[in-house]
This record gives structure tokens, sequence and C-alpha cells, in this order.
């Protein structure tokens, strides 16, 4: 007897074989109701991803907004400090020269004129700086409030005289000078 090197499968081997690779190709694929139930899982995976990453920004956001109101109330609360700190000097000045009992007209005036310009100094160095427009300047009507009009021999709508210096802080006025205005001819 010849011995057969070369085995083909029996019948039975070969259906086997069919029926296995039938049963990969279905737990890849599944079956209809499997990959539907699959993708829900995965979908269901994203969404809560997603919900999480939501309420984590939620979060950031309201973190970012308390800690913004949070540095809003503490510069509220000492913008003022440097202001009072340049005042401090102005108000010793003043208070040095009222315990002088005795003191003569020209001291008074000269403790007065030092006093202001201490004042004067601690505004510019907070950024307040005078608005007095000059007589013949052209009347602005976003530094200037005009109390009356006129007759004047300069040309019309222009500063005639000052009533009371206005004010700027940073660029912003803070009070407008008060002013006659030259009326049209």
């Amino acid at each position: 007897m010849t011995e057969n090197t070369h085995s083909t499968p029996a019948p039975d081997d070969q259906q086997a074989a069919a029926e296995a690779q039938n049963d990969m190709l279905n737990a890849q694929a599944g079956t209809p109701e499997q990959n539907l139930e699959a993708e829900l899982a995965e979908l269901k995976a994203k969404s809560a991803e997603l919900a999480d990453q939501y309420l984590r920004a939620q979060a950031d956001v309201q973190n970012a907004r308390r800690r913004a109101d949070e540095e809003i109330s503490k510069a509220r609360k000492f913008a003022v400090e440097s202001f009072a700190e340049s005042m401090l000097p102005v108000l010793d000045s003043l208070e040095a020269g009222l315990a002088i009992k005795e003191a003569t007209p020209e001291q008074i005036r000269e403790g007065a004129e030092a006093t202001l310009r201490q004042l004067k100094s601690a505004l510019e160095r907070n950024k307040v700086i005078e608005i007095a427009p000059a007589a013949g300047t052209r009347f602005d009507p976003h530094q200037h409030q005009a109390i009356s009009m006129v007759p004047a021999e300069q040309e019309a709508n222009t500063v005639v005289s000052v009533l009371q210096k206005g004010y700027t802080i940073a660029e912003r006025v803070l009070r407008p000078a008060l002013v006659t205005v030259a009326a049209p001819k």
C-alpha cells in the first residue's frame, strides 16, 4: 500500500471550516442588532465624554468669572490707596498750618501756596490733569461746559473766560471746565 502524503480535507472538515469562517465574519460584522447595539454603546460613551467635557468647561468658566470678580473687587477696594497716600502729606501740611496759632497773613499765604503745590503734584501723580483753556481757545464740548454766550471781539464759539477749571483723569473728563463763549456776531 502506498501512503498518500497529500491529503484533501474531508467534506465534514470543509463544512466545519466554512462555518468557522462564517462565525468569524459574523463576529466581526455581527448581526444587524449587534451592530446597532455596538454603535449605540459607542454613541453613549461619546455622549458621556462630551457631557463631561461640557461640565468641565462650565466649571472652568465659572471659576474664571469668580476669579475676575474677585480681582475687580480687590482693584476697586485698593484703587484709592495710592491716591490716599498722595493726599496724606497735603493733610499733614494743612494740620500743621492750622496748629500755628499766631501765624501772620504772610505765613498763612506761604503755607497755603506750599500746600496747593503739594495738592497739584499729588493729583498729577494720580493722572488728574487740569483743564484750563486760555481765552480765544476753540470751544470743545467734550472738555468745556458753556455757561453763557457773551458778545466779544474774538471769533465766535471761542472761550472768553474760564469760570471754573475742569479736570481729566487718565484722559477721561472728570469735570468739564465752566466757560463763557463768544457769541456769533
